[in-house]
């Protein structure tokens, strides 16, 4: 299924512009490829890439496999508990005694909220909290899923266990808490599931990436299946073990020791992720901007349209033309922060007032520039949510 420029136009013609969009039949589109790619696994939803409740909800009730979320912080979690979600992974460890509280409170009303840890650090100062509070702590153990090789580190900076001596100590440390459950494993292959192979114009590249990556998957496998058997042994009864990402699912699934995948970008469907040998999903959200100007017979400028994305700079975190075909940014200029100009070559004959659709680069910054998503179906207009920035939320 795909979408034309005069489609798009004739939806939304009328709408105050820039405003964001989804496009529901593109989203169950992407639904239905997420599931048959992760097999018969249960799906955690990470909501960084998504940054919407309703959103968040229309995913999860859509079919049974979808089971939690990874959250981003506990903010975050405790907000989406307020709004009837549970089963909420914080993905990454929080040490602000005040949340940590907020947290225990939750748990106490017994809501299913678990925070990560990764180091024995970690451990003693969530016992601390736990044990004044006299409240027991679900924690997930983050576990470093990078590998080294000789001249390159493939993979992110993230967890401080990356050995199976370095989970010894942790669990050493949580044999001896009275009040931390370990509740479940984490071991995301970043560099599996975020890393593109397929890049236009960087065929060696490309071919260093895929070969990388192809020595790493059983390495990975390796790893992580040896952390949680030891874990195990030790007497544990781990409620998950967590791993991939949208650009590794389906070597995940593969991984016997795994029980959940994540998921997250794969639902919107952003630029980055139209790099990849693999899989295509279909580009289910993005966000108009209006021609205001049309300083050269070509070149048209519109208001707004500055969203980059995180990560390291560079132009693949530009937001890009997405309709009407053959738009592209300028490279002197890009998007900017008021004004974006566009040069246009192609068979429409453009006017001032009229839209530019754009994409993101990555999922979870278009929701922090839009209050709304305005959603289609049937080629209408059907609804108007509210995003986290809508609902007055800044979690990070």
């Amino acid at each position: 299924m795909s979408r034309t420029y005069t489609e798009y136009r004739e939806v939304f013609s009328g709408l105050p512009m820039p405003f964001a969009y989804m496009d529901l039949d593109l989203l169950d589109e992407n639904i239905k490829q997420i599931l048959k790619r992760s097999q018969d696994k249960p799906i955690r939803v990470a909501s960084k890439s998504i940054r919407s409740v309703e959103i968040l909800k229309y995913i999860l009730q859509s079919d049974q496999r979808f089971q939690g979320v990874l959250c981003f912080t506990i903010e975050e979690a405790l907000f989406l508990s307020e709004h009837g979600l549970d089963d909420l992974l914080v993905a990454y460890p929080a040490w602000n005694e005040q949340a940590v509280k907020a947290v225990l409170l939750k748990v106490r009303q017994g809501k299913r909220i678990t925070l990560m840890i990764d180091s024995a650090e970690h451990v003693r100062h969530l016992e601390q909290i736990a044990s004044r509070m006299e409240t027991p702590i679900p924690v997930c153990m983050d576990v470093d899923m990078s590998i080294q090789y000789p001249a390159i580190y493939f993979g992110v900076y993230r967890s401080s266990s990356r050995t199976l001596t370095d989970v010894k100590k942790v669990i050493e440390t949580i044999k001896q808490s009275a009040c931390i459950q370990l509740a479940g494993l984490m071991g995301y292959e970043a560099q599996i599931a975020g890393v593109a192979d397929r890049s236009t114009g960087k065929r060696l590249q490309n071919q260093i990436i895929k070969t990388l990556k192809a020595f790493s998957i059983p390495k990975i496998q390796k790893r992580r299946t040896e952390m949680v058997d030891y874990i195990k042994q030790e007497g544990f009864s781990l409620r998950f073990v967590n791993g991939g990402g949208t650009g590794s699912i389906a070597s995940t699934v593969m991984d016997p020791s795994v029980t959940e995948v994540t998921v997250g970008s794969a639902f919107y469907a952003p630029i980055l992720f139209d790099y990849y040998r693999d899989f295509q999903y279909a580009p289910a959200a993005g966000f108009a901007i209006e021609i205001t100007r049309q300083p050269q017979q070509d070149i048209y400028t519109c208001l707004g349209g500055g969203y980059p994305a995180s990560g390291s700079a560079g132009v693949d975190k530009l937001p890009q033309p997405h309709l009407p075909a053959g738009a592209s940014l300028i490279a002197m200029e890009g998007a900017g922060e008021v004004q974006t100009p566009i040069r246009y070559h192609g068979e429409h004959k453009l006017q001032l007032g009229d839209p530019i659709f754009m994409r993101h680069s990555k999922a979870g910054e278009l929701c922090e520039r839009f209050q709304s998503l305005y959603l289609i179906r049937n080629h209408k207009v059907v609804d108007e949510v509210k995003t986290y920035r809508g609902e007055g939320q800044c979690f990070l």
